[in-house]
């Protein structure tokens, strides 16, 4: 199940690395406007993912409940609770387009994006913003499939999407024609338009019917009982993502306080740090499913199992991805940074990206585990780990390791200064611990007996 996910990732780095280095390598030639575009993609990277999170308000609770109906064998009930996931994903994308695009500005200020990197980002979010439905709701109809085991429609839907936002946004970068294109901007645009298309072809397949699922218009009716119920399960996960978001905001605040090098050159990392992330992150779909199947069908211990599977499959796939990174830091940065002024940028972003490397078996358990957890219904303790990770260990240390004088309540006191590379250490210390809590919860089994 996991290799369909993978290449569904890999689709989605495809998107971001074209997205990348249209702003690095295809523009000015490493003049500081490029290094500001770059700044300004990474802020915007973030948000999107930050908003993007509004979609598990339906895919925790769609998929968890989906795969436990499909593993009982009722595909009856799976379809309608499909139809529901769906009906709360435009909601919660909807929502999110109104007022994400009306609190641009404040967002940006929140998080310290200023000068022509600022400019950069306005523009580019409010295209952002405004086809923001559409992954959202792409993204719960693809989970929900997954969960009736079908991850290769994903697939393809992804290999969809990724060649259409290659032309589109290249179109929109550099014109057509007598159309001279949209420059920085029309790089959002090419991506949200191929995401619109994706969201088409994912409804088409589902009016259709695949592995028992089936849209009709009669089903998007809103059903108060299969709602609640979603939402039992997905409000403790949506307020996971929710803490991990204002975690992120608080994080990338202090990212975005030491300058434009140092924004893009975190962005390229955590963007070469995905390409590890992709054989966790398809594990935990794998492991999300199977675990919520088996429980479904009455087997706990092949659920247990399942996850173990799943995420020593996705450590040592992540693990083996981590030393080409280690090894190869330098190359791949020059990828994005191949003029002589983006030089500063690579001196901050090599040393951050061989650190990733000695984090992955515990990253990898935090994708795997947590995937799992929600697929067992039980989004409750995620919820608590991942709070405790942010706001006990990452956002302290980051305070302490990266300014040479951090503010307290009651006075000041002397940090280490570390700047770029002190922000990723306080990162790789809080995911050890998140991966280590989620390890030692899973193996315990108390979250066999969770009810959905």
């Amino acid at each position: 199940m996991a290799w369909p996910a993978a290449g569904q990732q890999m689709m989605v780095l495809a998107v971001n690395f074209t997205d990348r280095w249209l702003a690095g390598s295809a523009g000015a030639g490493g003049t500081a406007d490029q290094g500001a575009m770059q700044a300004a993609q990474t802020t915007c990277f973030y948000l999107a993912w930050m908003t993007g999170t509004l979609g598990v308000l339906a895919s925790a609770g769609g998929s968890a409940i989906v795969a436990r109906l499909i593993g009982g064998g009722d595909r009856r009930a799976a379809n309608a609770a499909c139809h529901q996931a769906l009906l709360l994903a435009a909601v919660a994308g909807g929502v999110g387009a109104i007022v994400g695009g009306s609190l641009i500005g404040e967002l940006l200020q929140a998080l310290r994006l200023d000068g022509p990197a600022g400019v950069y980002a306005r523009d580019y979010l409010r295209i952002t913003f405004l086809l923001l439905p559409a992954p959202i709701m792409a993204a719960t109809a693809i989970a929900s499939l997954a969960a009736a085991g079908d991850t290769r429609t994903g697939l393809w839907i992804g290999v969809g999407t990724t060649l259409a936002n290659i032309p589109l946004a290249w179109i929109g970068f550099h014109g057509l024609g007598g159309w001279p294109g949209l420059g920085f901007v029309g790089i959002a645009l090419g991506t949200g338009l191929s995401q619109c298309l994706g969201l088409v072809a994912v409804l088409g397949v589902l009016a259709i019917g695949r592995a028992g699922l089936k849209l009709t218009l009669r089903g998007l009716w809103p059903d108060r009982a299969l709602l609640t119920r979603l939402l039992r399960v997905s409000l403790p996960a949506a307020a996971e993502s929710f803490s991990m978001v204002a975690g992120q905001m608080f994080f990338l605040a202090s990212v975005n306080g030491l300058g434009d090098a140092a924004r893009a050159a975190h962005g390229i990392a955590l963007g070469w740090e995905t390409v590890a992330e992709t054989f966790g992150l398809a594990c935990a779909v794998a492991a999300n499913v199977l675990v919520g199947q088996n429980l479904g069908a009455g087997r706990p211990e092949e659920a247990r199992r399942s996850g173990l599977a799943a995420l020593a499959l996705g450590a040592a796939g992540m693990s083996m991805v981590g030393v080409g990174l280690y090894l190869l830091a330098v190359p791949l940065f020059q990828l994005f940074c191949p003029g002589p002024g983006q030089a500063p940028i690579v001196e901050a972003g090599v040393p951050v990206l061989r650190l990733a490397a000695f984090s992955m078996p515990m990253l990898a358990s935090c994708h795997v585990l947590a995937a799992a957890l929600r697929g067992a219904g039980d989004t409750r303790v995620p919820l608590l780990i991942t709070a405790a990770g942010f706001f006990l260990v990452r956002l302290p240390l980051t305070a302490w390791l990266t300014w040479s004088t951090v503010w307290l309540p009651w006075g000041e006191a002397a940090g280490w200064g570390l700047g770029l590379y002190g922000c990723w250490l306080a990162m790789q210390a809080d995911i050890w611990f998140r991966g280590t809590l989620f390890l030692v919860w899973f193996g315990g089994g108390r979250w066999q007996q969770t009810r959905v």
